[in-house]
């Protein structure tokens, strides 16, 4: 993750919830699975996600290259860098910012489409992650159509390892702790969720 917010894309759809939104190809780079983003609204307010898909779509001239027994190089540097149908980003919303306020609420409203979507500074992370005490985490375990294990293990290497940049190398104990006391009475995602965790590299 850079010092800087970057631009992602813009708002495909949304609900209440989550929301998709839409990129380049050729910026693909920028987004990762279970990267925070955050989407400004026009009042001032800034809602916080997660990526929890990232979809590459086909169209009519992809079905004809797949087939091809040589795709030229060119061809295939003006298809990713140039091709119209954008890359779908799923985004799970954890919460927003109001008067300088966090919340780990679902935000007032879905934000509206073709609204900008950036990535989050490590400044933006460490302010929304190391608020409260991790209530945003029950966003993500509601959803039984996420892969939440990894999506949680993804974010939680990413986020730890800022953290730990920021000298809070207590904060991926802290946050497991918690995942431990939300999960207690289901053995079997709690074992899936630390299997995860276990695999995180933190450097």
């Amino acid at each position: 993750m850079t010092n800087s917010s970057l631009h992602i894309g813009r708002l495909l759809r949304s609900t209440t919830s989550d929301c998709v939104i839409g990129c380049r190809a050729s910026e693909l780079n920028l987004p990762a699975f279970g990267g925070m983003v955050r989407i400004p609204l026009a009042e001032g307010t800034q809602i916080f996600g997660l990526i929890h898909n990232i979809q590459i779509e086909d169209d009519g001239l992809i079905r004809q290259l797949i087939t091809s027994d040589n795709v030229p190089p060119d061809v295939l540097l003006d298809n990713r860098n140039n091709r119209n149908v954008p890359v779908e980003i799923g985004v799970i919303f954890i919460g927003y910012q109001q008067d300088g306020v966090i919340s780990h609420l679902l935000p007032p409203r879905p934000p509206l489409s073709l609204d900008e979507i950036f990535t989050c500074t490590p400044q933006e992370v460490v302010a929304f992650t190391g608020n409260g005490r991790f209530g945003y985490l029950r966003h993500i375990l509601r959803r039984d159509d996420l892969p939440q294990a990894e999506l949680l293990a993804a974010h939680i290497q990413q986020a730890g390892q800022i953290h730990l940049t920021h000298g809070r190398p207590d904060w991926v104990e802290a946050v497991t702790r918690e995942l431990v006391t939300l999960l207690r009475d289901d053995y079997d995602r709690l074992m899936s969720v630390l299997s995860a965790i276990g695999d995180i590299n933190l450097s």
